[in-house]
């Protein structure tokens, strides 16, 4: 028996990655099945449709500018974006896309790459996040002051630094073993957080050290916001064996006042917290 080649069209439906042709306009002309598996809707309702209509609000702009380039030869052919389902989630897909002239049609492929995007992002966020407390680390905070400090010489705002460090935590440590350290940290982290504006950044950069970044915040909203957060560390923290209290030393920096780099305000406010330390110190063993 002579074998014969089945249509194009059933061959193409075999593919786990989806297959589309768009017009110039991106009215869909082609889709393969793969296409209703990965975006949940039936073939014969997206023909004919505008296939950016179907592209994530946040990722249209990008993707027309991304169509227009590719269909003026100056695109990259391999992009992101993100697709919305039709029960309403994102997905991520990644595309090979090729315009074609004589045609007037673009012909792309798309991967669907959501666990991808998901195991990125997790590695995004351990590479910038502190494992313990969830809050950013000391690289990820560099970054953001460095930001803030441009935002604050563009603006003219102000900005602050406050640098807190634990009283007494390696006796806590000692007394009640590193998980009830851990719990301790944790819970400063939280209160920390708490007390902050929307739009300011706490960080674990150390052992029991935090830093937080406030912009917009000039050096009298610091003090401020210095009395309302030993207020808040000072209550108890709940650990096995009974509560135990917490204190804090805590130095502040702000932009202009003390400086406008990331280096000088940083050592402004460590200075100021030993200074707040020492006298703190010397209040409780004067002699």
């Amino acid at each position: 028996m002579t074998g014969k080649l089945p249509p194009l069209t059933e061959l193409l439906d075999l593919m786990p990655d989806a297959l589309c042709v768009v017009d110039a306009d991106g009215v869909l002309l082609y889709a393969s099945a793969a296409f209703e598996r990965i975006l949940g809707y039936p073939r014969d309702t997206l023909l004919g449709r505008r296939m950016f209509d179907l592209v994530h609000p946040d990722d249209r702009d990008a993707t027309r500018q991304q169509a227009a380039r590719l269909m003026q030869g100056l695109g990259d052919r391999h992009f992101r974006n993100r697709y919305l389902h039709s029960a309403g989630h994102a997905v991520d897909l990644l595309w090979s896309a090729q315009w074609l002239p004589e045609h007037g049609v673009r012909v792309a492929v798309a991967r669907e790459i959501s666990e991808l995007r998901r195991a990125e992002q997790d590695l995004e966020h351990r590479a910038n996040h502190d494992a313990l407390t969830g809050l950013v680390n000391r690289r990820r905070l560099r970054e953001l002051l460095e930001q803030a400090l441009a935002r604050a010489a563009c603006t003219g705002e102000a900005l602050a630094l406050l640098y807190v460090d634990l009283d007494g935590f390696k006796a806590i440590n000692d007394e009640r073993g590193h998980d009830a350290g851990d719990r301790v940290l944790v819970e400063v982290a939280r209160r920390l957080q708490a007390g902050l504006r929307h739009g300011d950044v706490v960080a674990r950069i150390g052992g029991d050290e935090f830093v937080a970044l406030l912009p917009g915040c000039d050096a009298d909203a610091a003090h401020t916001l210095v009395e309302a957060m030993h207020a808040q560390l000072a209550l108890p923290v709940e650990l096995d064996g009974g509560p135990r209290r917490i204190a804090a030393s805590i130095g502040a920096a702000a932009c202009p006042a003390d400086g406008c780099t990331a280096d000088v305000l940083l050592d402004h406010a460590d200075a100021a917290m030993y200074a707040a330390k020492r006298a703190s110190m010397h209040a409780r063993d004067p002699g």
